[in-house]
């Protein structure tokens, strides 16, 4: 924070700079789409040491925010409370979570010669970059939400990437701060050996446990000795409360009340985004009365439990991209009712090539509901055969449509929803950029 910049690196900033906001200018100008990847990837060319000197120059420090799920939702929350306080945020506020994204984001709020203008940075930070952005960056505070399955072809177990997380984060000054789920068991180990101040939050709640460990659960043994941990209850995947009957190793204490903050965002696992957002904002000083009036008026992210109206229809999307993250989702449009779903299932980078995980989510909660399943993308056959496979005997009331053009699986959706229900969409991370497209008329990537 705040560095000095030796003037060869100035110069090569400099140059880096103003190509770059020329690229964006032009894109936008083109409507090639938002440049929110581009001009930092020509950038980082022009100068390799460019998310270092940057990110040096951010007043109050760079939060990083790294997940599984959450990341979008947090981050704007957190970055909505920063903002109430009087304080000025740059924000890669589309998702672009690599390193030429976190750079565009950056760029963002410079001049022309390479100026940085922000009291804070809020990254959002793609599970598997973590580390290395980490010594150029040398954030202030690190928010760590939670660790899944996700994209298997690309990232591995839970257990690599906290592993990872962790010898990374432990070479970091000791005045960094780590906000990490202590309901997620790999996450409170981690937080555990750290020589950093570590905050937890989490639940505790034993109203809201499951009724049984589900299908997607992904690290029920213990990470300290690998004996299979003991749970009171789960909340959502492995995340829960537990102690390991072996060695002694348990949920950590928690820093924050989960009862004293109710978040309007449906769904238990933006309770989760909301404590962390929170417990952040509380250590970087923001105002109780702030943070209460952020949570109160929060809207939500794009394509994360965002409401349209379309058509004088109710429209609500949500990002479903991996099986703890569907079953969250189902579960939340279960408890909200409707008779119609969308469900768009994509294969492209961003979502992850492998969609075997669509046999680890409990579609059977969703059909067993009855209604019309309305099904597109990419691979909208694999989607149908999964949710035929999960109707039973007593799911029979159940209509399945299969479109595979996206456009005319919207249009038969929207058709099919009463005018006093809400169209529920369930895509993958490119089918929700499309879908949007769409249904607004505007990319976002």
């Amino acid at each position: 924070m705040g560095k000095q910049i030796q003037p060869i690196d100035r110069l090569k900033l400099g140059l880096a700079v103003s190509t770059a906001k020329t690229v964006t200018f032009l894109v936008r100008l083109l409507r090639l789409g938002a440049a929110s990847v581009l001009p930092g990837e020509i950038a980082r060319r022009l100068q390799p040491k460019l998310l270092q000197l940057l990110s040096f120059q951010v007043k109050r420090g760079v939060i990083l925010v790294a997940g599984t799920n959450g990341k979008t939702t947090t981050s704007l929350l957190l970055k909505t409370m920063l903002e109430r306080q009087g304080w000025k945020v740059a924000h890669n506020a589309t998702g672009a979570n690599l390193e030429n994204g976190l750079m565009t984001a950056l760029l963002e709020s410079t001049n022309i010669v390479g100026k940085l203008e922000a009291d804070f940075a809020i990254l959002e930070v793609d599970e598997n970059i973590l580390r290395r952005v980490l010594q150029p960056i040398q954030p202030r505070l690190i928010l760590c939400l939670n660790l899944f399955r996700d994209q298997l072809d690309r990232y591995g177990e839970v257990d690599t990437i906290s592993k990872r997380w962790g010898e990374a984060i432990a070479t970091l000054p000791t005045d960094t701060v780590v906000v990490a789920n202590a309901d997620d068991p790999t996450l409170a180990y981690m937080g555990q050996q750290l020589p950093q101040k570590v905050r937890f939050f989490g639940l505790k709640e034993p109203k809201q446990y499951l009724d049984e460990i589900p299908h997607a659960v992904d690290s029920i043994y213990c990470p300290k000795c690998g004996h299979l941990l003991s749970y009171a209850g789960v909340y959502l995947s492995h995340l829960g409360d537990y102690e390991c009957p072996s060695c002694g190793f348990a949920k950590s204490k928690l820093d924050i009340d989960s009862n004293q903050w109710q978040q309007i965002l449906i769904g238990l696992y933006n309770k989760y985004n909301t404590l962390a957002a929170v417990l952040a904002a509380q250590e970087l000083g923001v105002d109780k009365s702030i943070i209460q009036d952020s949570i109160s008026t929060f809207q939500a992210a794009f394509g994360r439990a965002e409401e349209l109206e379309v058509e004088g229809v109710r429209v609500l999307i949500l990002l479903s991209k991996n099986p703890v993250g569907m079953n969250e989702t189902i579960r939340a449009v279960n408890q909200a009712g409707g008779k119609t779903k969308l469900l768009v299932l994509n294969d492209r980078t961003p979502d992850g090539t492998d969609v075997s995980w669509i046999w680890d989510v409990d579609t059977e909660k969703l059909v067993e509901t009855g209604g019309t399943l309305v099904v597109s993308g990419d691979r909208v056959y694999d989607m149908a055969l999964r949710l035929r496979y999960s109707q039973l005997e007593t799911s029979a009331n159940v209509q399945l449509i299969i479109e595979e053009d996206l456009r005319s699986a919207i249009a038969t959706a929207l058709d099919r929803t009463p005018a006093d229900e809400t169209l529920h969409i369930l895509p993958t991370y490119s089918a929700m950029l499309e879908v949007r497209e769409i249904l607004t008329g505007r990319k976002i990537l």
